[in-house]
């Protein structure tokens, strides 16, 4: 993995221009689990560059439920409100994985958007691929076995660490799928049995990650070939 800025995918593929403009702005942060990044409806004044963490958009109703959105984590940015000129959301943003990411200011973020064309096409480009991300999450959550929503949670999760562990408990979990915990626990409970997963005390460790994406269903892979396709993208850029 590269280190510094260039570890995230999007800081990497700037033009060289762009990166002598905006890399001596960032601000490297560290993010510790379960951080709140940003409140719904709470103006957005930066932007995240995950570097080795993940962060979970969350939707929390009234009576406290939730149920995540999308994740994001170095294939990615945190904040697209600021550039499609929204500003806020009606989600958390919570972290769900901690680690390094870059920060950058909303107006900077704003600056290059609407005077930056390659920038503005990067951009652009990973909004759509989370919309994808997103909408396919919520056909997940509804037609899919928990252990399906698992699997495909383990293997989005993953694709944006460093390493093939992770540090969670079910309760935080269920959570996220917008589950009971029991229900997580059994899930859990069907793959550590078929070897595919090892977890002990909120430390998972995929074992057999072949398995866990024939187990998952199809919401995985569609969402990995839009992310693919921009990963393409970037590397023709």
């Amino acid at each position: 993995m590269k280190s510094g800025p260039e570890g995230n995918a999007l800081l990497a593929a700037l033009p060289q221009p762009a990166k002598q403009r905006l890399f001596p702005l960032l601000q490297e942060v560290m993010l510790p689990l379960g951080m709140e990044i940003y409140a719904p409806g709470e103006v957005e004044n930066s932007v995240y560059f995950p570097i080795d963490c993940i962060i979970s958009l969350l939707y929390v109703t009234a009576d406290g439920h939730s149920a995540e959105i999308s994740v994001v984590g170095r294939e990615g940015v945190l904040g697209v409100p600021v550039f499609l000129g929204g500003g806020s959301t009606t989600s958390d943003a919570i972290v769900q994985s901690a680690g390094r990411a870059y920060r950058l200011s909303a107006a900077e973020v704003k600056r290059e958007f609407d005077t930056d064309t390659a920038m503005r096409m990067l951009l652009l480009r990973y909004t759509q691929s989370l919309i994808t991300q997103m909408a396919q999450t919520a056909v997940c959550n509804r037609h899919h076995t928990i252990l399906q929503q698992l699997a495909r949670w383990l293997l989005l999760s993953m694709d944006r660490l460093p390493s093939d562990e992770l540090i969670m408990t079910q309760e935080l979990i269920a959570n996220m799928l917008g589950v009971r915990r029991e229900g997580v626990t059994e899930a859990a409970g069907k793959l550590q049995k078929l070897g595919v997963i090892h977890y002990v005390r909120g430390h998972i460790k995929v074992l057999d990650r072949q398995k866990l994406e024939t187990l998952s269903c199809e919401c995985y892979r569609v969402v990995k070939d839009e992310s693919d396709r921009l990963t393409a993208y970037i590397q023709k850029s």
